[in-house]
């Protein structure tokens, strides 16, 4: 349990440094660039990827490049949700996004339907229609602002379900997950690199080395939550169901008071029931899940 605690902790932390970084002014494309570098290096570090094993025959290199794209792209998406629509909300987005990648099982990965997985299912599709609910018009900002905290939370959650059913994809194929998720951080920084090079022949650069600093220190808590999260499923690995319902509920609650009332951000009484919604809809999955 207490690497499940931490894992939540560093989950949370790495919005929290994100809306940090905004606050001072720092540009996004840097610390992401830096998130990956940092990450990369913890990789290397720690996991001592089997990198030979991507020489096999049957990798999925399309699947591993789709991720090396997306992976950049899914946080460029949070940052700005985070920015927009608040951590509360952009937390709660992306922990949602399991709803879409059930779906995705049941259609592509042969997983098994049953009461409380189908009940789980539509409680989160309505969970989701709750959680990105737009404001009324005039109550904050114009048209432009009010989309944004409405569409960005959708793109993070159905980008971070596609990220979910790539690595379903490269699981299968018998990749080895160390040897995948070093792979894809290094394309995710490849995509930031040239990103950051187009960033210097326009001349926007300003605070960068602020900017890569505090992006290693969201790379280093980004890490830490999966390398925990791995430890939590290692600890207990005949408890599955505990350790998926305990992650993704303990960030949601968490990310809901952080943002709420370490930053204060409002939510209309149809985020909360979305929220609510979403608190329900992954206990029922999480219990069919550990049957």
């Amino acid at each position: 349990m207490p690497f499940l605690i931490v894992s939540v902790l560093f989950s949370v932390l790495v919005g929290v440094l994100l809306k940090l970084a905004q606050r001072r002014g720092l540009g996004m494309v840097p610390v992401i660039l830096g998130n990956y570098v940092a990450a990369l290096l913890l990789c290397f570090a720690t996991l001592d990827p089997p990198l030979d094993r991507l020489r096999e025959p049957g990798t999925p290199w399309l699947a591993l490049g789709l991720l090396m794209v997306l992976l950049p792209g899914i946080f460029l998406a949070m940052a700005a949700s985070v920015r927009a629509a608040g951590i509360a909300r952009t937390d709660v987005a992306q922990r949602l996004s399991l709803v879409v990648s059930l779906g995705a099982a049941f259609l592509f990965f042969g997983e098994t339907a049953d009461t409380g997985k189908l009940a789980g299912l539509l409680l989160g599709l309505i969970a989701i229609a709750g959680i990105v609910s737009r404001p009324r018009a005039g109550d904050e900002g114009g048209t432009a602002a009010s989309r944004a905290r409405w569409l960005l939370p959708l793109t993070v959650l159905l980008g971070y379900a596609a990220v979910d059913i790539l690595l379903k994809h490269v699981a299968m194929a018998g990749t080895p997950f160390a040897a995948s998720l070093t792979i894809a951080f290094a394309g995710a920084l490849t995509c930031m690199l040239a990103l950051q090079g187009g960033r210097l022949v326009k001349g926007i650069p300003r605070r960068d080395g602020a900017a890569l600093l505090a992006g290693g220190l969201v790379g280093a808590c980004n890490f830490a939550n999966i390398l925990f999260y791995i430890k939590a499923h290692q600890a207990l690995p005949s408890n599955p169901a505990v350790v998926f319902a305990t992650m993704n509920l303990g960030v949601v609650v968490l990310g809901t008071l952080v943002g709420t009332f370490a930053f204060g951000e409002k939510l209309s009484r149809i985020n909360w029931l979305g929220i609510a919604l979403a608190v329900v809809s992954v206990g029922l999955i999480a219990i069919s899940l550990g049957r």
